[in-house]
């Protein structure tokens, strides 16, 4: 096959619209072979002569989308000095765009001879392994406009594209469980009726199903395990998987902009599916091995493991994090993505040894035009040393706040001693976050992820139920701060079943209505159960399934309209933190932007936080004290509210605060709906909250008397008026 030079930029295989060009990174590599396959298999090898800074390279005229391709690459096989090359292996590209085929597992996928862990084996991996495919970069967006949605508008809905569509009978079947299922009208609608700005799909880069699952009869479900940072994960895709692909997933995200709904993506380079030193050789390992992985500086046959799964990437080499760079600005400028969030993000602190919040990583970041415009969102912690950073990222950064979800479900369980960190979890933990010159929106607010329990198995399980997942029951999370109220899992005790709705809508309440980013899983408010599996990794059935047929659609609606609270009122999602200054009203009282009430109706004091009542606490939000400028320089005010939190066992009287607050509250919101419907309350009156509930109270405006325009009003008021008996005569002249 004709070939000629090429170039070495881009990376990757990239057509033009009349042929190839192919460039593969390998600083240790001897010699590369370009593989070309039919589609019966048979392989076609183009050496790779020209080679600069490190990358081979060639242009092949005739070769057009859809071709199928790997590479081989020889050189020294030495694993005690890092070096694993191996051209019996077939290797995929680090920057193919798209992905043909499974992995079939067997011997000549890995290195060594099974049971000798330092011998080598020859076998060829090309019958057993996924390929390459060039893709035609071509797509009509037909004007496509990313939403742009502010942090502090933001309402993200973490979901699976698998596990959200599946089961939704309003879906045509061929598409359920594919990207073209996700931008189903179907999803779409109830999208839009959540009032969800943003989706955050977990891993859609291709990933690789685990053999030891498989063995098991399970499957890498959730997708935390990629080979491919470039291209979709092929299985979700309805249309095809030879580049068909990556015009579906376009075709998603243009559909979901559409609707005025963000795509990010859960990606995940903090490691690869080729695992540890026992792992099979599927990419870079054999491309260049100590390039693209940390190794052991006492033994480079191993590998620095911060993340739990056998293999870090090295984000200390420069090919490295040009290849996460190159990957994010693809998915922002080819794929119209949003934001991403990173998966162990940590991980990618570790220039060295160390977490380093200046770390090479985020400095390439904060400069890149493109990649720092886009949301970015960090999970704040790996298994390493000193792993745990929440609130230590750069300042252009959000994070995943895990001190408000334990929070949080510490305070509705009962547990008196996290009043004041729960004070603080509510206004955006400025704690956390404004040292850095951060706002509440830095705070990324949940109760529940993909990781741990459902909203429902957080209220209707004490114990994880992970039999399923063959580990004994040894897997996943054992503190989930999670309260059965009395039976573990499904009961028909209709107090039980009470207690556990109220519940789960004060999650939902307290989420929506916390300063800082909300950010919902999918199928929450859908009253979504896994039977009490914590870790539905390798679960892809009807255990992580959303079962739409069941929805507690009263759960759904009362989502929607505290979303529409939150989105309706400025005072729930300010751009700043709260200071507890005073604000000057019309009539000169000074009221802070927010005060701390007992349930007396009093202001805390600072001995109170400790006191016995430490399971209620009520907030007072002045509309007023926004502080803040609309897009036009307008200053924005909202009316104030008061929320009641009673997170104990029994029912408890609330004082409504003195009248400078405002004459009257509306009840807007009663988890425990005794309080629906009620008149107006007033300064003094004495509200009984129920156990476990949470009460919203909005500032009560006395609508203004309509002027009477009738005949009647006009003869009432000329009888009333002083006229004069004679009009007096105005002389002319005079």
């Amino acid at each position: 096959m004709k070939a000629w030079p090429g170039s070495p930029y881009p990376l990757g295989a990239t057509f033009d619209g009349s042929g190839t060009n192919f460039a593969l990174f390998s600083e240790g590599a001897d010699r590369v072979e370009l593989c070309l396959f039919d589609d019966d298999g048979t392989e076609t090898r183009i050496e790779l002569v020209d080679v600069d800074a490190y990358v081979w390279h060639a242009y092949l005229p005739n070769v057009l989308p859809g071709q199928l391709y790997g590479y081989r690459v020889y050189g020294a096989y030495e694993p005690e000095n890092g070096l694993r090359f191996n051209p019996n292996k077939l290797l995929l590209d680090p920057y193919a765009k798209a992905v043909d085929g499974e992995i079939e597992w067997g011997q000549s996928l890995f290195g060594y001879t099974f049971g000798d862990p330092d011998s080598r084996n020859d076998d060829d991996s090309a019958a057993e392994m996924m390929k390459g495919v060039v893709v035609n970069p071509f797509f009509d967006w037909s004007g496509d406009r990313q939403p742009k949605t502010p942090y502090a508008e933001s309402f993200i809905y973490e979901a699976h594209v698998k596990g959200l569509t599946k089961l939704n009978e309003h879906i045509p079947e061929e598409i359920r469980g594919t990207y073209s299922g996700l931008s189903h009208p179907a999803v779409i609608d109830h999208l839009k009726k959540l009032g969800v700005t943003a989706i955050e799909l977990m891993p859609v880069h291709q990933f690789v199903n685990d053999s030891t699952l498989q063995d098991k009869g399970l499957s890498n479900y959730w997708g935390y395990n990629t080979i491919g940072f470039f291209a979709p994960q092929n299985t979700y895709a309805s249309a095809g998987q030879r580049g068909q692909q990556v015009q579906e997933f376009k075709g998603m995200v243009r559909a979901l902009h559409a609707a005025g709904i963000e795509v990010i993506l859960d990606v995940v380079y903090n490691h690869t599916a080729e695992g540890n030193h026992m792992g099979p050789m599927l990419s870079m390992r054999g491309i260049d091995n100590a390039a693209y992985y940390r190794l052991e500086d006492d033994d480079k046959r191993y590998y620095t493991d911060y993340t739990g799964t056998g293999n870090s990437l090295n984000v200390g080499n420069p090919h490295a994090l040009q290849l996460i760079m190159d990957s994010l600005r693809y998915w922002v400028l080819e794929m119209h993505v949003d934001g991403f969030r990173f998966d162990l993000a940590s991980t990618l602190a570790r220039e060295f040894y160390d977490v380093d919040r200046l770390a090479a990583f985020f400095e390439l970041v904060q400069q890149d035009p493109v990649v720092s415009q886009v949301k970015l969102i960090a999970e704040p912690w790996d298994v390493g040393p000193g792993g745990y950073q929440v609130g230590n990222f750069p300042p252009q950064w959000t994070e995943w706040n895990g001190k408000y979800r334990d929070t949080v479900r510490d305070f509705w369980r009962g547990e008196p001693a996290t009043l004041g960190e729960f004070a603080s979890r509510l206004t955006g933990s400025a704690d956390l976050y404004e040292h850095s010159g951060r706002r509440p929106v830095a705070s990324i607010n949940f109760i529940t992820a993909h990781d741990g329990f459902t909203l429902r198995d957080l209220v209707s399980y004490n114990e994880k139920h992970n039999e399923d997942n063959g580990e004994d029951n040894n897997d996943g999370e054992s503190h989930n701060r999670s309260d059965n109220h009395g039976v573990e899992g499904p009961t028909d005790d209709p107090d039980v079943l009470t207690v556990r709705a109220r519940q789960q809508r004060n999650f939902i309440a307290t989420l929506l209505l916390s300063q800082g980013v909300p950010m919902l899983s999918h199928g929450d408010e859908l009253g979504r159960t896994q039977g009490g599996n914590n870790n539905g990794y390798a679960q892809d059935n009807e255990i992580t399934w959303i079962d739409w047929s069941s929805a507690d659609q009263p759960l759904v609606e009362f989502t929607a309209a505290l979303a529409r609270l939150r989105h309706d009122h400025p005072i729930f999602r300010r751009s700043r933190f709260f200071d507890g200054h005073p604000v000057k009203r019309e009539e000169g009282a000074p009221i802070p932007d927010i005060v701390w009430l007992r349930p007396d109706g009093t202001v805390m004091q600072p001995e109170d936080w400790g006191s016995g009542f430490g399971r209620a606490i009520g907030v007072f939000l002045n509309g007023q004290g926004i502080r803040e400028r609309d897009r036009r320089g307008e200053p924005i005010t909202d009316k104030s509210f008061i929320v009641l939190f009673n997170a104990g066992d029994e029912s408890i009287d609330f004082t409504i605060p003195a009248d400078e607050y405002s004459p009257k509250w509306d009840v807007l919101v009663d988890t425990a709906g005794v309080l629906a419907d009620t008149d107006p309350v007033e300064p003094g009156e004495s509200v009984e909250i129920q156990a476990r509930a949470l009460v919203v109270l909005r500032q009560h405006d006395v609508p203004e008397p309509e002027p009477d325009h009738s005949v009647a009003a006009s003869l009432l008021a000329l009888a009333d008026a002083d006229v004069p008996a004679q009009t007096p005569k105005i002389e002319l002249g005079k």
